[in-house]
C-alpha cells in the first residue's frame, strides 16, 4: 500500500528534477517564449512551471526571464484572438469542446458588455483560462487595442510578481 502511495510522489521528483535541469539549459528562454505564445491560446500548462523552474535555477535572471514570458504570451493572445475572430466555427470550436469551455463563453460574453479590459486584465492577472478571453476577444470583435494594452499589464504583473517573489525569497516561497 505504502508503495502505490509513494508511486505518484516519485514522479512528481523526477518531473521537478527535469524540468530544473532543462531550465539550466541554454533553450529554456526560447521553450518559455513558446509555451508562453501557446499557453495563450490552445496548451493547457501555464508557462509559470517553466518560469519558476527557470528563476529558481538562475535568480539573477528573473527580470529577463519575466520579460521574456510576458512577450510570449501577449504575443500568443493574437493567435487566440485570431482563432476567435477567423477560425472560430473549426479550430476554436475544437479548443472550446477540447476544455469543456462552453458554458462560460456568455458568462465572457456579457463580461465584455460590462468591461472588456477589466475581464481581460483579470483573466491575463489571474489564473483563470487566458486561452478563453483571447479567443472570445476574436469572437466577439474586441478592439485589438484593449486586448493588448490589458493583456501587457495583466501578464506582466503576474509573471513579475512570480519572478520578483522567487528572486527575493528563493526556493523557500
Amino acid at each position: 500500500m505504502l508503495k502505490i502511495l509513494r508511486a505518484p510522489l516519485d514522479w512528481l521528483k523526477k518531473l521537478y528534477g527535469w524540468t530544473m535541469h532543462w531550465a539550466k539549459t541554454r533553450q529554456a528562454p526560447y521553450a518559455l517564449f513558446a509555451i508562453a505564445f501557446i499557453e495563450s491560446s490552445f496548451f493547457p500548462i501555464p508557462p509559470d512551471v517553466l518560469l519558476i523552474a527557470m528563476v529558481v535555477a538562475n535568480r539573477k535572471r528573473w527580470f529577463l526571464d519575466a520579460a521574456i514570458c510576458t512577450a510570449g504570451s501577449v504575443c500568443g493572445a493574437f493567435l487566440g484572438y485570431f482563432i476567435g475572430w477567423g477560425l472560430f466555427e473549426t479550430v476554436g470550436r475544437f479548443i472550446v469542446d477540447t476544455y469543456h469551455l462552453e458554458a462560460i463563453i456568455e458568462v465572457i460574453r456579457q463580461k465584455y458588455v460590462e468591461n472588456a479590459f477589466l475581464t481581460i486584465f483579470t483573466a491575463a492577472f489571474t489564473p483563470i483560462p487566458y486561452k478563453a478571453i483571447t479567443i472570445t476577444a476574436g469572437l466577439f470583435r474586441i478592439p485589438l487595442g484593449v486586448l493588448f494594452i490589458a493583456s501587457i499589464i495583466g501578464r506582466s504583473g503576474r509573471f513579475f510578481l512570480v519572478a520578483g517573489a522567487l528572486r527575493i525569497f528563493g526556493k523557500k516561497i
